[in-house]
């Protein structure tokens, strides 16, 4: 096959789905509704800037202890540079290792805004605006109109309404976790994928090389936020086969670049920066996720739990997702042909494979699927919705609006009622804790505690992890020696242990915060020296030296179920 005959293979199965100037003109009412929509979707994110101090919302149907945790430990590298010029504490959780792109861009913020949960809540809510306008531009890219008085597609602002809608999206994308970030590169490479072209060593060559380099970074970046991304790649794979009009050579010769790039990168990281100066923290967070619950339950068990948790998402574009599936099996079949919504259907797959793998079921793992879920729901309706008849168009005109405000309104009044009684418990508890140890020149200022990184991000307090870490907490406690401690509602037996040699423990002050009943004090203990002596010299007994099967401090029970 020819470099012509290839290009012309790859640009004719691309005007297939992007036939933006083959649609039929816009009726006035539909177009009124489409920016009706992009409207209120507009609005509901801009409400999403609002109170970005407040608690995730207490008493709300999703219970992760990430929002205890997760936006101080996958940051911290950028908060602790920022303030104190050192990014890796060595023995301590440093996540950024095997996980750098999200604190990265984190750090490019706080150099313009410093550090603060405002201004971490307020990038990952532009990230989720990055990705609501990929998403429009994919469908955009792929739907169009199947008959000339069914009026334009509107699948790209229903969409974006459901997206902006969701309490779902709201509390999760406020939250400056990875998840957020990872979604948008994969829809960010999902469009690139879109746009490729085979390579030339002409004129053309000029518009082939950024899709392919394009790709060719977001791979590794995808890779590099959360390592999860390998079980989306698939979609992107597919998305390059259909580019290529599913045929695999072509698909090779449009991948080859990409692939090559993304490999060369990852590996280059590895190699010249982790494996020379960072490889023990890399294998321990590896190590301290190694958890996977899908043997300790029957296997259909752990199957039928990963999907009825899918609910989280949403009690009714759940259940309509399967609605939609089986619709288009038997009734409008020609909606997989569409290379959007096998690509989507390969992303919500892939990850759910994981989940059932990992078997840790938090609300916020499904944040990766509900994104191409909701999408393909739109997909559906905007599918659905078109008929050939008056009297078909009538029926299913109005199925399809029930159903987007089926979905729409009572999703919106629960995320209007989070916006409207915001709460701030967790703010007053770190401020409380931050006026104590400011407050007592005679104590180190640094925080031991399973949250120390939240309250750093709000205080600025330094901290270090009672729970993760490539040493033990008694050999961490004794390099750092911190001044305080920091514990959810009561102090466990083994930090006890850790701490009891080298400190007496004093209670000082307990803060209510947050509505999880294991989680909802938070108490600060004073951590004062005790009078070191020199150990009595003993014979030691020979023992036999124990079987070590993994490095570093291990996450409790407790800990690995949330």
């Amino acid at each position: 096959m020819t470099l012509d005959h290839l290009t012309q293979t790859v640009n004719h199965a691309n005007d297939g789905h992007s036939d933006a100037r083959a649609r039929p003109p816009r009726t006035n009412a539909a177009a009124l509704l489409r920016w009706i929509m992009l409207a209120v979707a507009a609005t509901l994110l801009v409400l999403h800037f609002l109170h970005l101090n407040a608690d995730f919302p207490n008493h709300s149907p999703w219970m992760d202890w990430a929002k205890y945790t997760d936006e101080g430990w996958y940051g911290d590298a950028a908060i602790r540079h920022y303030l104190t010029g050192h990014w890796y504490w060595k023995g301590d959780f440093n996540p950024a290792v095997a996980l750098p792109v999200w604190p990265a861009v984190e750090w490019i913020v706080f150099r313009f805004t410093g550090v603060s949960p405002a201004a971490v809540r307020s990038l990952t809510l532009c990230v989720f605006a990055l990705t609501l306008f990929t998403f429009y531009r994919l469908i955009e890219r792929h739907t169009r109109s199947q008959t000339h008085s069914s009026g334009p597609a509107l699948a790209a602002p229903i969409a974006m309404l459901f997206l902006c809608a969701s309490p779902y999206f709201y509390v999760f994308e406020r939250m400056a976790i990875l998840e957020p970030l990872l979604i948008a590169l994969t829809a960010l490479a999902l469009l690139t994928a879109s746009h490729l072209h085979p390579l030339a060593f002409r004129g053309s060559a000029i518009r082939a090389l950024p899709p392919s380099l394009a790709l060719g970074l977001l791979l590794p970046a995808m890779v590099l936020t959360k390592t999860t991304a390998i079980f989306l790649i698939p979609a992107v794979a597919y998305m390059v086969w259909a580019r290529a009009g599913y045929r695999l050579r072509a698909a090779l010769r449009l991948s080859i670049l990409p692939a090559l790039m993304a490999v060369s990168l990852w590996l280059a990281y590895i190699v010249l920066i982790v494996r020379p100066h960072y490889l023990a923290d890399y294998k321990y967070l590896f190590s301290a996720n190694a958890y996977t619950g899908i043997e300790l339950e029957p296997f259909p068990t752990v199957i039928l739990n990963t999907i009825t948790d899918g609910a989280w998402m949403g009690h009714v574009l759940y259940p309509l997702f399967f609605v939609v599936l089986a619709l288009a099996l038997f009734w409008r079949p020609r909606l997989f042909r569409n290379p959007l919504v096998p690509s989507l259907l390969l992303w919500t797959g892939g990850y759910f494979a994981f989940l059932a793998y990992h078997n840790n079921l938090q609300p916020r793992y499904y944040l990766v699927v509900a994104a191409p879920i909701t999408v393909l729901v739109a997909l559906g309706i905007d599918c659905f919705h078109q008929s050939h008849t008056l009297r078909g168009k009538i029926i299913a005109s109005t199925l399809a609006t029930l159903a987007v405000l089926g979905i729409v309104i009572p999703d919106a009044i629960l995320q209007l009622s989070f916006i409207l009684h915001p709460e701030y418990t967790f703010e007053a508890a770190a401020n409380g804790i931050k006026r104590i140890v400011l407050s007592d020149p005679t104590h180190p200022h640094l925080v031991l505690s399973i949250s120390g990184s939240d309250l750093t991000l709000m205080t600025g307090l330094p901290s270090i992890d009672d729970d993760f870490g490539t040493l033990e907490l008694a050999d961490r406690v004794k390099q750092y020696r911190p001044g305080w401690y920091a514990a959810w509602n009561e102090l466990d037996d083994d930090k006890m242990d850790a701490l009891t040699p080298l400190y007496h423990i004093e209670r000082v002050a307990a803060f209510p915060a947050m509505d999880d009943p294991d989680r909802n004090l938070l108490i600060l203990y004073r951590l004062d020296p005790t009078l070191q002596t020199e150990p009595v010299r003993t014979h030691k007994h020979h023992t036999p030296k124990p079987l070590v099967t993994k490095m570093g401090q291990q996450p409790s029970t407790n800990q690995l179920e949330h």
